[in-house]
């Protein structure tokens, strides 16, 4: 668990977060109809890449904070 939070907390989990979201946005609005359902749900990982929040972290007893979580995995 901890090598995927550490992925998802740093720069690069980030920005996979941001186009992934943003690409669930897209492919629902383009889809429409039933889809919009999946432009909602993109939301959340563009927004939590966009505040750098990793939702994952309390799975590995980690802080919400991406800052803070990477900060906890350089200084075990």
């Amino acid at each position: 668990m901890r090598p995927f939070v550490r992925f998802m907390s740093s720069s690069t989990g980030r920005l996979t977060r941001v186009v992934a979201g943003a690409a669930l946005i897209a492919a629902g609005v383009v889809l429409g109809g039933g889809w919009i359902a999946l432009a909602v749900i993109g939301v959340v990982p563009l927004a939590a890449g966009a505040a750098d929040i990793c939702v994952f972290a309390p799975l590995g007893h980690l802080p919400l904070s991406g800052r803070r979580t990477r900060q906890a995995m350089n200084n075990p």
